[in-house]
C-alpha cells in the first residue's frame, strides 16, 4: 500500500516535471528507485539490525545491572565480613586480657611460692647455723670447763700446797666450782 501511494506520487512529480523543469528536483526514476532503496533499508534495518540493537541494548543492561547488583552483594558480603573481622578482633582482645591477666595471676602465685620457699630455705639455713652455734656452743663450753678445771686444779694445788693429782677428786672439785660459777653467774642473770 505505501508502495502504490508512493508510486502515483512519483508519477505526479513526474507529470510535473515535464511539465515545469526545475532544476532542484530530481529526475523523476532517480527519486522512485530512492524511495525505493531508502523502503529497503528500513525494511532490513526495522526487521533485523534494529531488533539486534535492541538485545544488545538490553543485554548491556542486564549485565551492568547485574553488575550493580553483584557490586551490592559483594559490598553486602565485605560488610558482613568487616562486621565478623571486629567480633573475631573483640573476641581476641578480650581472649588477650584474659590470658594476661592468667599470666599476672601465676606470676603473682609463682612469687608467693618462691617467697615462701625462700623463707622455709632461709628459715632452715637460720635453725641449722642456731644448731650449729649450740654445737659449737657446747664444744666451747666443755672445752673451756675442761681448761678452767685444769686451771682452777693447778691454782688450787699452788695454793693449797697439796698435789691434787688423783683425778676423781681432781673433777669433783673442778665440778663443784663451776656448778658454783654457773649458780652465781645465772642469779645475777635474774
Amino acid at each position: 500500500m505505501h508502495a502504490m501511494m508512493l508510486a502515483e506520487h512519483a508519477a505526479g512529480f513526474v507529470a510535473a516535471a515535464e511539465k515545469n523543469p526545475n532544476p532542484l528536483l530530481p529526475d523523476a526514476a532517480e527519486l522512485i528507485f530512492g524511495t525505493i532503496s531508502f523502503l529497503i533499508v528500513l525494511f532490513v534495518l526495522g526487521k533485523m539490525l534494529i531488533p539486534r540493537i535492541q538485545q544488545t541494548l538490553a543485554e548491556r543492561t542486564d549485565a551492568i545491572e547485574g553488575g550493580i547488583k553483584r557490586a551490592e552483594e559483594a559490598q553486602d558480603e565485605a560488610q558482613r565480613v568487616l562486621e565478623q573481622y571486629k567480633e573475631q578482633l573483640a573476641e581476641a582482645r578480650h581472649e588477650a586480657a584474659r590470658l594476661r591477666e592468667e599470666a599476672r595471676e601465676q606470676g603473682a602465685q609463682i612469687i608467693a611460692e618462691m617467697r615462701e620457699q625462700a623463707q622455709t630455705e632461709a628459715q632452715r639455713v637460720i635453725d641449722q647455723a642456731h644448731a650449729q652455734i649450740e654445737a659449737d656452743r657446747q664444744q666451747a663450753f666443755t672445752r673451756l670447763r675442761t681448761e678452767i678445771g685444769e686451771l682452777a686444779v693447778d691454782l688450787a694445788s699452788r695454793i693449797v700446797g697439796e698435789s691434787l693429782e688423783d683425778e676423781a677428786r681432781r673433777r669433783g672439785t673442778v665440778d663443784r666450782f663451776l656448778d658454783q660459777l654457773e649458780d652465781r653467774t645465772a642469779r645475777a642473770e635474774a
